[in-house]
């Protein structure tokens, strides 16, 4: 996997953090390519395309009531302002806001009744799978890097997010091993993926790699730099060549599909009068990227952390969030269908709770809720058209078919091939599973 670890400071040899970031494709990308191209070489020739996963959060909590569980039966203080719609999936109904995930839901699955242990603004069950009193347990997509490798020279895990102080950052590999960070090609390190413009160039890089290969026991003692001969031969191939770059180069699409995506704006999360573009780009970054193999990508769309109070307006910002989430959901669905991925990769739409069912009289608006989150899903070779769970009358409680983030989790790892049962030891030395509940949604998969 091509890996920038953004929060590990380079050892004391010589080599600035500077240099361990702007390495280039050549230091530690490149060992991290060599390493998994030795993995590929060990390795059967797969029958079709390894599968990939478009992870996208929703970040700051949509409101589940609100989105995609409306209670029209409610009170007035719980159902809100918005309508129910009829979706092509018979007697399932979601807000009328969306009218392209209505007119798909027979190709989606819509997860009703997510339960999460947080009940704030921490990632780390959605990323993790785990909340944070678990310990600092790797990112899924850094397990992926290190169980499943990558596929036709291309990283493993790329998150389309910028990196975050620590306190909030939860993408990151932990005991997985610093080469198992997200590649993150909004950080300066995608210049770095330019070939070489000259031999000068290429000799500087080459003497930065004999630095790296002074310290690597520092580095890693487990000898994953050991050996590098005809792999990184390889490795170096493959970054002087376009194909890294190219994945990323939205240039190449045609206006008319980006266009497709959506275009809009949305509201700060606590100043309503200062409005945001709705970034498209990073989806149609994320198919371009699974297409061409990357495994594991996240992003995250939008700000969905709106309360109560005149300047943190829940209802106004949902009203214009809404309609640019399903704009995007709705294209990325559509533009993976008509290039034959939709059984190869899974997309994911999710945040990290729920709102609070019963309208707070102050504002009006809605706060934190953990107890029935929902989540859409859509491919991956899992049994779609369906929804899964089922809340009470106001939203509030699981009546049926409690899901969890280890469930989620584990359900992706079953897509991407990953074996749950599998553990690492941990910075102690103590082997870990990588979920305490290994259990995948047993509707999706059978």
């Amino acid at each position: 996997m091509l890996t920038f670890d953004h929060h590990h400071r380079a050892p004391k040899s010589g080599v600035s953090r500077r240099q361990f970031l702007r390495v280039g494709g050549l230091g530690v990308a490149g060992l991290t390519l060599a390493d998994l191209l030795r993995a590929d070489a060990v390795s059967p020739s797969p029958k079709r395309r390894p599968k990939s996963v478009i992870y996208v959060v929703l970040d700051g909590g949509p409101s589940h009531i609100d989105m995609w569980d409306l209670k029209p039966d409610a009170p007035v203080e719980y159902r809100g302002p918005f309508k129910p719609t009829a979706t092509s999936l018979p007697g399932v109904h979601i807000c009328d806001l969306m009218p392209k995930q209505a007119r798909l839901m027979n190709e989606l699955v819509l997860l009703r009744g997510i339960k999460s242990v947080e009940n704030d603004h921490f990632l780390s069950e959605v990323y993790t799978g785990l909340p944070r009193p678990s310990g600092n347990r790797p990112a899924w997509g850094s397990v992926v890097g290190k169980l499943s490798g990558p596929h036709n020279g291309m990283p493993a895990y790329v998150s389309l997010n910028r990196a975050t102080v620590d306190r909030f950052e939860y993408e990151k590999p932990y005991y997985m091993g610093a080469s198992h960070a997200p590649f993150r090609p909004f950080e300066d390190a995608l210049n770095d993926l330019r070939p070489a413009k000259s031999l000068d160039t290429l000799a500087d890089r080459k003497q930065l790699l004999r630095q790296f290969d002074s310290i690597r026991r520092d580095l890693d003692g487990s000898g994953t730099f050991d050996g590098m001969d005809r792999f990184q031969a390889q490795a170096l191939d493959i970054l002087t060549s376009p194909k890294v770059r190219d994945a990323f180069d939205l240039s190449k699409e045609p206006p008319k599909l980006l266009d497709s995506y959506g275009k809009g704006k949305y509201p700060h999360q606590t100043a309503k009068d200062i409005l945001y573009e709705w970034d498209t780009k990073p989806f149609v970054l994320a198919r371009r990227l699974v297409e061409a193999g990357v495994r594991a990508v996240t992003l995250r769309a939008g700000s969905w952390d709106h309360h109560s109070g005149p300047q943190s307006d829940i209802f106004a910002a949902l009203k214009m969030l809404m309609p640019v989430l399903d704009a995007s959901v709705g294209a990325l669905v559509t533009d993976l269908k008509d290039r034959g991925l939709d059984e190869d990769v899974l997309v994911v739409v999710l945040g990290e709770f729920g709102r609070t069912p019963k309208i707070s009289p102050q504002g009006p608006g809605r706060e934190h809720w953990a107890d029935a989150g929902c989540a859409v899903l859509f491919g991956g070779g899992l049994k779609m058209g369906q929804v899964i769970g089922e809340t009470d009358s106001r939203a509030e409680q699981v009546k049926t078919g409690l899901v969890t983030f280890q469930n989620i989790v584990a359900t992706i790892y079953h897509v991407l091939g990953v074996d749950v049962g599998v553990k690492i030891p941990d910075f102690g030395g103590r082997p870990q599973h990588l979920l305490d509940d290994r259990t995948p949604i047993r509707e999706l998969v059978g």
